[in-house]
């Protein structure tokens, strides 16, 4: 089965691939390797426009959303 997440708010919509390769562009930006993460959490905060991410359950960083229009 393959399954997609969408997330509809302000005009916006956000699919979880984008978000997940956005976040894992973080984590290869910092120097890692695609293969030493294990484990990818993301909290989509729409009222603060970011994306929360924590990688491996210990270092975590954000995204913006885009700009509000």
């Amino acid at each position: 089965m393959k399954a997609n997440v969408y997330v509809e708010f302000y005009g916006k919509q956000l699919v979880e691939a984008d978000l997940v390769a956005a976040a894992k562009k973080i984590w290869t930006n910092k120097g890692n390797k695609c293969a030493d993460l294990k484990k990818l959490n993301l909290y989509i905060k729409p009222e603060d426009n970011t994306v929360y991410c924590v990688f491996n359950d210990d270092e975590t960083d954000s995204f913006s959303l885009g700009a509000d229009e």
